[in-house]
């Protein structure tokens, strides 16, 4: 999926420069590609509407001086107080040609083991994958609906339809259901007396024998 999103060129780096592009609602950002690095601005509200249509790895058409550009997002910085965006990295992609990216997991679907009792536990949030920049999907779902308790579900379970190549350890477990408590067998040995006065005794007469 791919949106159109208007850039606008900026001069070299200048404090003032930079404090009226972030008052006017822009962000500075570069766009780079082969032979080429380019500092441009755009709108912190034109962008927050471009990711949440095409996603985090998602094909964003940049428009700048009515040339346009298949791009990547390939770095974002964030002021860590109030989350505004600080400055952000645009990446000119080939179409035709595999990048790699990092996605995030969701797990989709009610675990036949939590019905049961368990505990559904993700161990994976996110993994690395090579794909044409089309096929990179927004997030990799992961049905865990058949996941009794006891059973596991690792990146090699992941259908990958053909579009994406998964580049880690393919025996890593992505989600897990653990089995219940026995809450009842523990409160039971908990409320057994100890019998410390019988086993004292039967100490002493180990001892004494």
């Amino acid at each position: 999926m791919s949106a159109v999103l208007e850039a606008t060129e900026r001069a070299i780096d200048k404090h003032s420069t930079l404090t009226k592009i972030r008052q006017a609602g822009n962000f500075p950002a570069i766009l780079n590609g082969p032979n080429q690095s380019q500092p441009i601005y755009v709108s912190s509200v034109d962008f927050l509407k471009t990711i949440r249509a095409t996603g985090r790895n998602g094909i964003i058409k940049l428009l700048i001086n009515n040339n346009q550009h298949s791009v990547m997002l390939h770095d974002l910085q964030t002021e860590p107080i109030k989350g505004e965006i600080i400055h952000a990295d645009f990446q000119i992609v080939n179409m035709s040609s595999e990048v790699t990216v990092d996605v995030n997991i969701n797990l989709v679907g009610e675990a036949a083991g939590v019905k049961d009792g368990g505990v559904l536990q993700q161990s994976i949030h996110h993994v690395s994958i090579s794909a044409l920049p089309a096929d990179i999907p927004q997030t990799i779902d992961v049905d865990v609906s058949q996941v009794e308790v006891g059973d596991v579900m690792k990146l090699e379970d992941i259908d990958t339809k053909g579009k994406y190549t998964i580049n880690q350890d393919l025996s890593q477990v992505v989600a897990s259901v653990l089995a219940p408590r026995q809450e009842e067998e523990i409160s039971t040995g908990e409320e057994q007396e100890p019998g410390e006065p019988e086993n004292a005794e039967g100490r002493e007469t180990n001892e004494s024998e």
